[in-house]
């Protein structure tokens, strides 16, 4: 491991004065005294990351581009006042579920079930756009299939709700007692 060296008199002599995380948690922040020239200075120190190799359709190789995801993401989402923030979580989540992959190779199918998985939870329009490219569909009757998925997603989760909740989707609360309450609605 190289020393760290002074920025003021080049001595490699000095003190940590202070150490702390620093923004996300990426870094460590440390606080310094020179020993030679008893200035202090700042450094920091972050974990070198392995990159993420992607595997393409064709075979070849990429490192993982946050970016091409992002704006892969944005494309989809255009006009449809969703926060970049959030588009962003969703790059960091599926980043994240890439590398939580140890020893199998990562493809770029993965990284597009990925974003259509949390397009899907984010909006159903926007899934559909991504969807359409990223699945290349040739005609109508695709677009339709993919809608019906997504319906029948959707119906699935509407039930999976309702097995948990009985009230739901019914008009009807619990009243006091067990007694159902029919409730309106316009």
């Amino acid at each position: 491991m190289a020393a760290v060296r002074c920025p003021f008199c080049n001595s490699e002599e000095s003190r940590v004065v202070d150490s702390r995380d620093y923004e996300a948690g990426d870094a460590i922040r440390r606080r310094r005294e020179c020993s030679t020239c008893e200035r202090r200075y700042t450094t920091y120190e972050r974990i070198e990351e392995v990159p993420l190799m992607v595997e393409k359709r064709d075979g070849g190789d990429e490192v993982f581009a946050r970016q091409k995801l992002l704006k892969g993401l944005l494309r989809a989402t255009e006009k449809r006042g969703i926060p970049l923030e959030r588009l962003e979580r969703a790059v960091d989540e599926i980043e994240n579920d890439l590398r939580r992959k140890p020893g199998r190779p990562v493809t770029t199918q993965m990284v597009g079930e990925g974003a259509l998985r949390h397009l899907r939870e984010i909006d159903k329009v926007a899934y559909v756009r991504f969807a359409s490219v990223y699945r290349q569909f040739e005609d109508i009757d695709e677009f339709q299939e993919e809608l019906a998925r997504l319906e029948r997603s959707g119906d699935e989760a509407a039930r999976h709700d309702e097995s948990l909740d009985p009230t739901a989707g019914s008009g009807r609360e619990q009243g006091g007692h067990g007694a159902w309450v029919t409730q309106e609605t316009q």
